[in-house]
């Protein structure tokens, strides 16, 4: 079984977890949902996954050739023991950590991160909010796990376990977990991670655990209220430019800047930083977060309703598409992709 076919198996739990959460928040009248940004972050969740049946084959392509030709202890035993499946877990755990953290920390990265980030409500719908390019870039980071010779299957497993743990930490109707929070990712540190309030901003990274965060001086405790999104907001709920927004910027920034370092340079600096002439041609304004809006375009009934009615049909044809597009001929997958790309920007386009 694929990885694209657990996820589809795995959606039917999502959605229910998604109505409890939506039924808790109602009944404690803290609800956290609105349908455009909910619709919004599943759909680029959507557009994640057809992505990642191209995407995946770099990911595991590369892992698996460098697996191959310069493992230390390729075949070893250990990897298929309890004792192992554990050591890899937290060994992928700790790779991404370090990934989480350059795509904080490294613009080039955070083009891509950015995207899981953009919602400014903080729910379950979030955490299927991902990033369709994000496989491009960051197969890099899991090269060591290859290089100790970690086998491709225990690699795609514990993956795919670090990737659904972290779903149930969106939410905000959790509150906090007393020793849990000293160790694991939880709701409380990841609200934390998820803030753009200064005391929080680049905190709390680890994926599993939130150990490697307090070994490596980035955790923060959850001390006061947050305020979600990114400290630039979208405002927009078109899945295209969502994932090619940070993008364009460093784009525009690298063509204009005069300096040849500089054009280089914007792709590997901390994100914000921009090269002092272009940041005097073209001021952008400072971050007050008391000026904070939530993006609410006025959105009619009958607006909704064909929204909602697309939405459904596209997680149909979306979960076909993974279910089926592993055992297709690349020319038909391409084609079905492309439809249900323009069918995803189609609905951020009427709402």
């Amino acid at each position: 079984m694929s990885p694209s076919q657990i996820i589809v198996l795995a959606t039917p739990v999502f959605f229910a977890l998604i109505a409890v959460e939506y039924a808790i928040g109602l009944k404690r009248q803290r609800n956290t949902y609105r349908l455009d940004d909910a619709i919004s972050s599943i759909g680029l969740g959507m557009l994640s996954q057809i992505s990642a049946v191209f995407t995946r084959l770099l990911r595991v392509g590369i892992y698996t050739a460098v697996y191959s030709s310069v493992a230390i202890w390729p075949d070893h035993p250990f990897w298929t023991t309890w004792a192992g499946w554990l050591t890899a877990l937290v060994f992928y755990d700790f790779c991404y950590y370090w990934l989480h953290r350059a795509g904080h920390e490294t613009a080039l990265f955070w083009a891509a991160h950015v995207v899981h980030h953009q919602s400014q409500d903080y729910n379950l719908s979030t955490a299927l909010r991902q990033t369709s390019s994000g496989a491009l870039f960051g197969w890099v980071f899991y090269l060591p796990m290859a290089v100790a010779g970690v086998p491709p299957l225990v690699f795609g497993v514990v993956a795919l376990i670090d990737l659904l743990y972290q779903f149930w930490v969106h939410t905000e109707q959790v509150g906090k977990l007393g020793w849990f929070d000293r160790w694991f990712c939880s709701p409380s540190n990841h609200r934390v991670h998820h803030a753009v309030n200064d005391r929080y901003l680049d905190r709390n990274y680890g994926g599993i655990l939130v150990v490697w965060d307090r070994l490596f001086g980035s955790f923060k405790e959850e001390d006061e209220k947050c305020v979600y999104g990114t400290r630039k907001p979208l405002d927009s709920w078109d899945p295209l430019w969502a994932n090619g927004e940070v993008y364009w910027g460093l784009l525009k920034d690298s063509w204009h800047t005069a300096r040849w370092a500089d054009k280089l340079r914007v792709w590997f600096k901390p994100p914000g930083w921009r090269p002092a002439d272009v940041a005097a041609r073209f001021p952008a304004p400072a971050f007050d977060i008391a000026r904070v809006q939530r993006y609410a375009p006025p959105m009619s009934r009958r607006v909704q309703l064909f929204s909602a009615a697309q939405f459904a049909l596209m997680l149909g044809g979306v979960a076909g598409f993974l279910w089926f597009a592993d055992g297709w001929p690349l020319a038909r997958s391409a084609v079905v992709f492309a439809v249900l790309l323009v069918s995803l920007w189609a609905i951020g386009a009427v709402q």
